[in-house]
């Protein structure tokens, strides 16, 4: 039997609006599966660069989205991000932040500072100097921050982090999937209660059952 913990995958997006709304659920899954699993995050890449504004169509439609799973889970949104900024359907640069702060240890702090930033408080975390500001914020070391994200070589791991994230089939976020014994299986995430997960994983981890080879 292997002594090899199996990982669970967490493919995600900074700005996935699911995302966040799964975020209290997931944070329950995570602390109850500390002893079984490896827990692994995945930057899913959501949108890539651009510095064109935000169709108004667009616009509406993701904040559609926001209410829906406002009525849905009872999450938080601050509508005001809409009128007090130029969006962009650019999640690329707050998924390089998070791969700068992880090079301090701190890729989920900045995870954290970037989704109450955005959602409660209608900043804009696809703009530079914001990402600057978070990282402030959260005590990073702000000179090696900002070379390591503007660094080719950050935005080379954001695509290969990305292409890792498809080849499990971490193609819609939140998604999650358990690794055991080079065999993976995707989990459904359950927006709602977290032991129904939780007692899935569990039951996949002390079994034998496999899924897709990752060889």
């Amino acid at each position: 039997m292997s002594s090899v913990k199996p990982k669970l995958y967490y493919v995600y997006d900074p700005m996935c609006s699911w995302c966040w709304g799964y975020k209290p659920v997931w944070q329950k899954v995570k602390q109850a599966l500390t002893d079984d699993v490896e827990v692994v995050y995945v930057l899913g890449g959501l949108a890539p660069d651009t510095d064109e504004p935000m169709p108004e169509m667009m616009q509406a439609q993701i904040a559609s989205y926001w209410k829906k799973i406002e009525n849905f889970l009872g999450t938080q949104f601050n509508y005001e991000f809409w009128t007090e900024n130029t969006p962009r359907r650019a999640t690329y640069p707050a998924c390089r932040a998070i791969l700068a702060a992880r090079e301090q240890g701190a890729g989920e702090t900045m995870l954290d500072a970037i989704q109450v930033a955005y959602y409660t408080q209608a900043k804009n975390p696809s703009v530079h100097v914001v990402l600057m500001a978070l990282a402030k914020d959260i005590g990073l070391d702000i000179v090696k921050f900002e070379t390591d994200f503007l660094a080719l070589k950050t935005h080379q791991a954001l695509l290969t982090e990305i292409r890792f994230a498809r080849s499990i089939g971490g193609n819609s976020f939140p998604s999650l999937f358990l690794v055991k014994d080079d065999k993976s299986v995707e989990i459904p995430v359950d927006y709602k209660d977290a032991d129904v997960t939780i007692a899935l994983i569990k039951m996949r981890v002390n079994t034998d059952k496999t899924g897709i080879s990752v060889r």
